[in-house]
């Protein structure tokens, strides 16, 4: 299966034939010969998906262990996660375990990234109905942790408890919420700042379930022409700076687009809820493998560019390190001796 998200294969058939014309190289799996296309569909469909979700798990520990190299863009250093989720649509009438809607089927990846190295802190994969903020409120953070998200995670309840454990959050503000302002601030000169403003939340039972005060900024988003506001715990901090922080949200949308754009997530090999799990899990093992030789490598990989050349490499025997840092260095190739042929000779009795 990993095989079959390296190499772009979309069916089980294409997956045995693969493996199959690799010849002698599986030998290091330890395998004589592919296996069958229903040898993985029994394993697809009775191996637990929770075998691969462990998996990425234990993976994504090694991997921090070669993080913390990329600079930071902020200069505090507080942790900055980002959260969000994607939707992946299923065919209801073949896939009846994925209820979402009446005539429509799917599943949801939520997802943390930690915008140091922008890797996945943690991941869950549930049914297309599981509400974003019924997931958020399980997650745990520690102190002094900045959380980004978007406003679909608005819950009032959460972010107290977040407050009281010094969880700071940055996200948009619902059109339809009631507040009060307490403090007016002046925007920053030369900023894309519009309004700075301490408020506390007055709608129904609001004051009740977050009697904090709270940050509404208003910044002008000049790519969209249309004004974003946002909502913070953070009183102390400048408005551009949580300008920026919410701009860097955009990165996990960069990440669920290169996970479906470079992986195979969007069509699924078998049909039942094991298999689709046991899918998805092996693909953000596989984003994980992909962030881990970009991390590691001397040369400046852009994500898309080293998954294409290593589907084209993959069943090549090279030096894969030295290859990963100077992938287009010129190939060391031995000169044999040869009898130098007299082409020249050949020519001429050939025009006589």
């Amino acid at each position: 299966m990993l095989f079959a998200q390296l190499s772009g294969a979309n069916s089980l058939r294409e997956i045995e034939g693969g493996l199959a014309s690799a010849g002698g190289k599986l030998v290091h799996l330890n395998m004589r010969r592919a296996p069958s296309h229903s040898t993985l569909s029994y394993a697809n469909a009775h191996r637990p998906w929770q075998v691969y979700q462990s998996l990425f798990e234990q993976l994504l520990a090694r991997t921090y262990e070669w993080g913390g190299r990329r600079k930071r863009k902020f200069r505090f250093k507080n942790p900055l996660v980002s959260m969000d989720s994607t939707v992946i649509d299923l065919c209801l009438s073949m896939y009846e375990w994925a209820k979402f809607r009446r005539t429509k089927g799917a599943v949801k990846i939520h997802l943390q990234l930690d915008h140091q190295d922008y890797l996945p802190r943690w991941a869950l994969i549930t049914d297309g109905k599981t509400h974003d903020v019924t997931v958020a409120k399980k997650a745990h953070f520690k102190p002094e942790t900045v959380v980004v998200m978007d406003k679909a995670y608005n819950d009032y309840g959460m972010f107290v408890a977040w407050t009281d454990n010094r969880v700071w959050f940055v996200t948009r503000m619902k059109d339809n919420a009631l507040y009060r302002v307490v403090e007016r601030r002046s925007p920053p000169q030369r900023s894309n700042v519009r309004e700075d403003q301490v408020i506390r939340l007055t709608g129904v039972n609001a004051e009740e379930k977050c009697p904090h005060l709270l940050r509404r900024i208003v910044v002008w988003n000049e790519e969209q022409k249309r004004e974003i506001i946002l909502l913070t715990n953070r009183l102390d901090w400048s408005a551009a700076t949580i300008g920026r922080i919410y701009k860097e949200r955009w990165q996990i949308e960069i990440f669920f687009k290169a996970l479906k754009q470079n992986l195979c997530i969007r069509t699924f090999v078998g049909t039942s809820e094991n298999a689709v799990k046991t899918q998805i899990w092996i693909s953000l093992i596989a984003i994980l493998l992909l962030k881990y030789l970009q991390l590691r490598s001397t040369y400046a990989w852009s994500l898309s560019n080293l998954a294409a050349l290593v589907r084209m490499n993959m069943l090549v025997y090279r030096e894969f390190w030295k290859w990963l840092n100077r992938p287009f260095a010129e190939l060391e190739v031995a000169h044999p001796l040869q009898l130098k042929l007299p082409f020249a000779s050949w020519t001429a009795q050939s025009t006589t």
